[in-house]
């Protein structure tokens, strides 16, 4: 097939400019790249979000990268993307008409309404839909920007609009539900990982004798490290090592970093805390390996990307019961779940579980099983790619359902 991967939000040839950008700029590439191993050809279409970039470029054998002049090159927030939206469809519209790809996959929602805009202009073309986040559990969970409610009103648009949609895990498919996507244009298909860049063997970063429990999350507010410093207070012996923010240089000035610290004082674990400030992605397995414990308090993880990362290390996972978190962590197995707003209990089954060596270890190695089984780029990549088949026959797609 000749397949259209459409990520308006950027080019996967720029570093991403946060860490929560990191899973989707990741995923498109490695899901390109497999797709062109099992024959197939690919595009993605992606905004000129840096000066620096050429006009295409071949990633892969089969894999060439389109960058789109939609607004400033330069990364773009989402009311800012919104912007450029009619540009960017524009292009597609101008491009499909011309050489028309077989199917259309848009990674995220302002990604959607381009595609959707070029498609309506007489291309018959399927459109596939990965959203990553839904505003409507944004609004819920964190902090919603001004522009919320439109987009929450475009993402039940698109998702009604797409052919199939590709949830990321059960909760979202729940959400999709509710927003009146059809049962049969549902498909759940989880966020994926590099097994062998994220491998239990490899190199090791540095720490200290303690037991280390590791978060990895931009220092923002609603993240839930405050209540993993409080969880923290209740686990002697261990430290903390927080992974994220703005680089280790610039940590003093940062708001959160300060009140996390403060915080830390007032409970007395100050010297069992540390920042390590902005990670480079290539750097990210060796630290996950030094883990004892990838931890999590966050009310919300839309697809558990790190927590999935951690697992491929061999690392197990505690965390709150949400979302893509829910799915991953098979609690007593690869680590363990509670429910969000419990500092109490998450401290107390931390606590037995450092206890118990031996059976960190089996976690560890019941972790790396299951992220190598289960959320493999071979297999996700193969999952996606039946989406896209039955997406394309949706007579025999009908069929199956009816009888299964």
């Amino acid at each position: 097939m000749r397949i259209a991967l459409v990520a308006q939000h950027g080019s996967p040839l720029t570093p991403p400019a946060s860490q929560d950008s990191v899973p989707l700029v990741a995923g498109i590439t490695a899901h390109a790249q497999a797709l062109a191993k099992l024959g197939h050809r690919v595009t993605v279409y992606a905004r000129r979000d840096s000066r620096g970039l050429a006009g295409s470029a071949i990633i892969a054998p089969r894999v060439t990268v389109e960058h789109v002049s939609a607004g400033p090159p330069a990364p773009l927030t989402d009311p800012e993307l919104a912007a450029h939206v009619a540009g960017f469809g524009d292009y597609l519209a101008q491009r499909w008409h011309r050489n028309q790809p077989d199917l259309v996959h848009a990674y995220s929602w302002t990604s959607g309404l381009a595609a959707l805009a070029a498609i309506r202009g007489g291309i018959d073309v399927p459109l596939v839909q990965t959203f990553g986040a839904l505003g409507i559990a944004e609004r819920r969970y964190r902090a919603p920007s001004q522009d919320t409610d439109r987009r929450i009103r475009l993402e039940a648009c698109i998702a009604r609009s797409a052919h199939t949609v590709l949830a990321s895990t059960a909760a979202e498919a729940s959400e999709l539900l509710r927003m009146g996507v059809a049962r049969s244009s549902l498909a759940v298909v989880p966020c994926g990982v590099d097994t062998d860049e994220f491998a239990a063997e490899g190199p090791v970063a540095k720490r200290s004798a303690r037991p280390r429990l590791l978060a990895v999350s931009p220092l923002e507010t609603r993240r839930g490290l405050d209540i993993l410093v409080r969880v923290l207070a209740r686990v002697p012996d261990a430290e903390l090592t927080i992974a994220g923010g703005p680089a280790k240089a610039q940590l003093g000035k940062d708001r959160v970093c300060q009140e996390l610290t403060a915080l830390a004082k007032s409970f007395g674990v100050t010297g069992r805390l540390t920042f390590t400030g902005k990670v480079a992605p290539g750097s990210l397995p060796a630290l996950l390996r030094s883990a004892d414990l990838l931890v999590s308090a966050a009310p919300y993880d839309p697809i558990g990307a790190t927590a999935i990362a951690a697992m491929s290390c061999g690392t197990p996972v505690a965390a709150c019961a949400t979302g893509g978190l829910a799915d991953a962590v098979l609690d007593g197995t690869t680590g363990v779940l509670v429910p969000a707003g419990r500092p109490d209990l998450l401290a107390r089954r931390v606590r037995l579980l450092l206890a118990s060596p031996l059976r960190l270890e089996a976690f560890g190695i019941a972790a790396a099983d299951r992220a190598r089984a289960r959320y493999s780029w071979d297999r996700i990549s193969r999952e996606i790619l039946a989406a896209y088949e039955r997406c394309l026959q949706p007579t025999a797609a009908h069929l199956v359902q009816v009888t299964s």
